[in-house]
């Protein structure tokens, strides 16, 4: 999918390849300064995260997006005028999607911070889709508990409304939040989102088209309320690779948290911790990644394809 070949050989893609050497080279604006403490915060667990990285990637990154959203910023004075009503301009929303491990949350949080930097300084807010997945009560009632991640995991009519909300002008809308400690919703705990600038939203599910099931009357997907979207690329054997690792790392961490949920696992040896992450990864991670969300790669506007050692190594981008 993503490639055409006509009967005389000539292969066309909606997408133009770029690779890195070239992509780093398009950036047109100058370097913003990030301490190296900010680089430390922005950073995951077992990814590795350079300056370098920053320039090369996220700097050119940030250019093009700034490109959409005063494209979009113009859209709205024209329309305003032409309607002569001057309403109050709506969050720019960017979707970030990928599978787990694939380092989609970095992407978000790199992308929040440069963008910040950009003329003007805008207000970056960032939310994440987990706080938007059912309770776990809810989950073990319906026998999906082990299915967390999985389309039928998420409350997809709470997402929806909240960003409905978000580009109705709605000036305070709130997010739930999740705990990767307690593996949970916090109960009565809220993420307000007060009238940005532009609104990141990251999620393995946020591309997500799900059909399935009887449904009456019209069909809103998650992504019909995004301005922009990437999808953060590995192949399959990386991503297994880097699962297990930060696995072990957990393990190591925070696992030995007796709050932790999945503190069963904090006795684990080194042979035990990866057997385990593996058939964690065989059992619910690929399957998820093979049926729902590699499928969805080629609706992004831009794909970062990274190489193994989880640097990006070229880009995909959506022909204009």
């Amino acid at each position: 999918m993503g490639m055409v070949t006509t009967a005389n050989g000539t292969m066309y893609s909606p997408f133009r390849h770029i690779p890195r050497d070239e992509w780093k080279a398009l950036n047109g604006h100058p370097s913003y300064v990030i301490a190296d403490a900010d680089i430390q915060k922005l950073n995951a667990l077992n990814e590795p995260l350079t300056m370098q990285e920053i320039e090369d990637v996220y700097f050119p990154l940030s250019h093009l997006l700034q490109i959409h959203i005063n494209t979009y910023r113009e859209l709205h004075r024209n329309a305003s005028a032409f309607f002569n009503n001057h309403t109050k301009r709506l969050p720019f929303i960017i979707g970030i999607a990928g599978s787990v491990a694939a380092g989609k949350s970095t992407t978000a949080r790199v992308l929040q911070k440069v963008l910040s930097l950009s003329p003007g300084n805008p207000k970056v807010d960032l939310v994440t889709t987990d706080g938007f997945l059912y309770p776990n009560h809810y989950l073990e009632a319906k026998g999906i508990l082990n299915r967390k991640g999985f389309p039928e995991s998420y409350d997809t009519k709470r997402l929806l409304g909240f960003l409905s909300d978000i580009k109705s002008g709605k000036e305070s809308v709130s997010a739930p939040v999740y705990s990767h400690l307690a593996y949970d919703i916090i109960p009565d705990e809220l993420q307000w989102v007060v009238q940005p600038d532009v609104l990141i939203v990251e999620g393995i599910n946020v591309l997500q088209v799900n059909v399935k099931g009887k449904h009456r009357g019209p069909r809103v997907f998650v992504s019909d309320f995004f301005d922009y979207s990437i999808y953060v690329d590995a192949d399959p054997e990386n991503l297994m690779e880097w699962y297990t690792q930060r696995f072990e790392w957990l393990r190591k961490t925070a696992f030995q948290n007796p709050e932790s949920y999945f503190h069963r696992y904090a006795d684990l040896n080194e042979k035990q911790s990866i057997t385990t992450a593996t058939r964690i990864w065989n059992e619910i991670n690929k399957p998820n990644l093979l049926k729902n969300i590699l499928p969805t790669r080629f609706r992004a506007d831009l794909i970062l394809e990274k190489g193994s050692h989880h640097f990006v190594k070229s880009i995909k981008i959506r022909k204009v």
